[in-house]
């Protein structure tokens, strides 16, 4: 039996080796490694080889930074590799070694589509290799970019040079670049790595919002307090650094769901023209080691981690130490204190946050309630939302009034309603739309919605007076808004 194996597998080896010979003899393009080996001077399976990995978000910026050292040769090209699928799995010393591999030719260099802004995109190389000569010495680059099929999301640049020195000049030439240039400074960008997303290489471009101080309806003094944290410490840089102080700093920003903590970040983001953002919530907050490198290479820099009670709950909780929390606190402990830096946290739950989050200065240095609106600012909240003059201010006081602890959130749809409800009726918005809108909303009907938008308790409702109560014209007790 292990005779006929053997005799099996020199058969299978041989077939191989034959189909190899024959591809390599009928191929009309010349083979990838003569190619290298006869730019370079040298045999490149001998030739020593440099490897660089670069975090996923600096694709773009690594493709500039190639094409224009690249470029500072005018016989500079670009080739690609011929072959099958294998070709993605391939590093540049397997392609050169050709060992079990068998003949890869020159071939067409594979371009993404991927975004640089907004509103803007780049065609850039997504697998190939750059010939061009480097301070006078022949030099060939692969440059892929992360792939889901190879495991890893990161650029991967690999220099091929007769002499090791040469080719390690060329990713600190590369690294230099970076260092100065970047389309990423002073954008607004979220990251995560989604090959399949429209940003390709794990970071999406935003549109930085525009809202000005007065659509901000919050309690007088918090958005004052706020700002001057964030914005103003900035504004003091010079002299904070003469006197020793850091500038790094964290904001935590806490209260009900639906109260404004989102909308008082888009002010925020609003406020600081030139800053760069970088917004992480949800799953991409495991992206938030990737975030502070970015944070301090484009400093000045604003982190924004939404809902950080999704990775910074207490450990007493119950669920036991959580791996993204300790990247979190390695973050924030990790930059310089020169580090023009603000970390902008939120969450609904900050009774649960864990202490070593939340307590210590240094990681949050400042903690501001959010809270539900009063009376005088669901008014505002009403006026902002609401085309001008449509409702009568006594209208909207009353509505004000019935829906004691109602969010921001709910005063929206409240207003929006309204302004449906006189579309289908084919009138003109006005209060009796607004005050049918206000009743429909307080429905045992609509308690889910309500409750989902931060209204009333579902067993409270509007009295036939309007007034909020146990339908008897009195305050119901115990009511719960969110």
């Amino acid at each position: 039996m292990e005779k006929n194996l053997a005799d099996f597998l020199a058969s299978f080896n041989a077939a191989v080796e034959l189909a190899q010979q024959h591809r390599a003899a009928s191929s009309t393009r010349p083979r990838l490694r003569d190619a290298l080996s006869a730019y370079l001077g040298l045999p490149a399976q001998d030739v020593p080889i440099v490897v660089e990995a670069i975090p996923f978000h600096r694709f773009a910026d690594v493709d500039i930074a190639m094409e224009q050292i690249a470029a500072e040769d005018p016989g500079n090209t670009l080739i690609g590799l011929g072959g099958g699928q294998q070709r993605q799995h391939l590093g540049l010393s397997d392609i050169v070694q050709e060992e079990g591999y068998g003949y890869i030719p020159v071939g067409q260099p594979d371009f993404v589509n991927i975004a640089v802004g907004p509103d803007s995109s780049r065609e850039a190389v997504g697998l190939g290799i750059r010939l061009f000569r480097h301070d006078g010495v022949p030099v060939a680059v692969l440059q892929r970019n992360g792939d889901p099929q190879t495991g890893s999301p990161d650029v991967q640049l690999a220099v091929m040079a007769a002499e090791r020195p040469a080719a390690a000049a060329v990713l600190a030439a590369v690294q230099e670049h970076l260092r100065v240039h970047s389309i990423l400074r002073g954008q607004v960008i979220s990251l995560g790595f989604d090959p399949y997303g429209p940003g390709g290489a794990g970071v999406n471009f935003l549109t930085r919002p525009s809202l000005p101080r007065e659509k901000v309806i919050l309690p007088d003094g918090v958005l004052e307090r706020v700002r001057s944290h964030v914005l103003g410490i900035a504004g003091h840089r010079g002299r904070l650094q003469a006197a020793g102080q850091h500038l790094k700093r964290g904001v935590l920003l806490y209260g009900p769901p639906g109260t404004g903590k989102t909308h008082t970040v888009r002010h925020l983001l609003s406020e600081s023209p030139g800053t760069t953002a970088v917004l992480l919530t949800g799953a991409s907050l495991g992206a938030i080691s990737q975030a502070a490198s970015l944070a301090r290479a484009m400093a000045p820099s604003l982190v924004v981690l939404e809902d950080i009670d999704l990775v910074a709950e207490d450990r007493n909780m119950g669920h036991g130490p959580q791996p993204l929390l300790f990247q979190v606190l390695d973050a924030l402990d990790g930059l310089d204190a020169d580090a023009d830096i603000a970390f902008v946290m939120t969450t609904n739950r900050v009774d649960v946050l864990e202490p070593a989050l939340a307590q210590r200065p240094g990681r949050v240095d400042l903690a501001v309630e959010i809270p539900l609106p009063d009376a005088g600012d669901r008014v505002r909240l009403m006026e902002l939302y609401a085309p001008a003059g449509v409702f009568s201010a006594a209208a909207l006081a009353a509505v004000a009034e019935q829906s004691d602890g109602a969010t921001a959130s709910f005063a929206r749809e409240l207003v929006r309603r309204a302004i449906l409800a006189a579309a289908e009726a084919g009138e003109d918005p006005g209060d009796v739309h607004l005050l049918a809108a206000a009743e429909d909303l307080s429905g045992q009907r609509e308690a889910m919605t309500r409750s989902l938008l931060g209204g009333a308790d579902p067993t409270a409702g509007f009295t036939a007076n309007g007034d909020a109560g146990d339908g008897r014209g009195a305050p119901a007790p115990g009511i719960a808004w969110l």
